[in-house]
């Protein structure tokens, strides 16, 4: 509902703009080309979601025999994917950790504040929202990279894995609408 008030915001105030800001975008506000830094990050958090995804493929893949040898369980993989599945998803954080670095560089070098009208606000708003998602979902992830590398996952038993990979793309999804609509649509 955060979402969808903001975009409410954002497409009132940008198709119907009051006199007295000067049009959309409003007199004075120099938006950031959207071809650039923005179009970047929208292929960091594609790419990152690609890598997520083969992570997951790796697991289903991935087989978990136990064996138990004079009364010791060990734990072996048929198809040994577990380096894969550790490396896709560590690559993942890496990228949203850089997703988070171009969008902290984009706000310093933006040459509009928060407070710089209706633009600003929503501007920063959605994005700055986005990027909290962002963080919680790298939360997520590194969580379960701590519990792959302890073998708290198997292809059979990872719910918490599955749920941080759907967040994962809500996050990929509603950054793809607002790149489309604050960066591009909005200029």
């Amino acid at each position: 509902m955060f979402f969808f008030s903001f975009f409410w915001a954002f497409f009132y105030s940008s198709v119907s703009p009051t006199y007295n800001i000067g049009g959309w975008p409003p007199i004075g506000i120099h938006i950031i080309n959207p071809y650039k830094l923005p179009l970047i990050n929208t292929l960091l958090l594609l790419i990152s979601g690609a890598c997520l995804t083969c992570s997951h493929f790796a697991l289903l893949v991935n087989k978990k025999l136990i064996k138990k040898v004079s009364g010791v369980v060990y734990t072996e993989y048929k198809n040994n994917n577990r380096i894969i599945i550790l490396n896709f998803l560590l690559l993942t954080i890496f990228l949203g950790l850089l997703f988070l670095l171009t969008q902290a560089y984009e706000y310093i070098h933006a040459s509009f504040t928060i407070s710089d009208s209706i633009y600003g606000s929503v501007f920063y708003m959605c994005t700055g929202l986005h990027g909290l998602h962002v963080l919680v979902g790298l939360i997520f992830l590194i969580v379960c990279y701590f519990r792959f590398f302890f073998y708290h996952f198997t292809s059979k038993h990872h719910i918490g894995y599955e749920l941080a990979i759907w967040y994962w793309h809500f996050v990929d999804v509603v950054w793809i609408f607002l790149y489309f609509s604050i960066y591009i649509w909005g200029a």
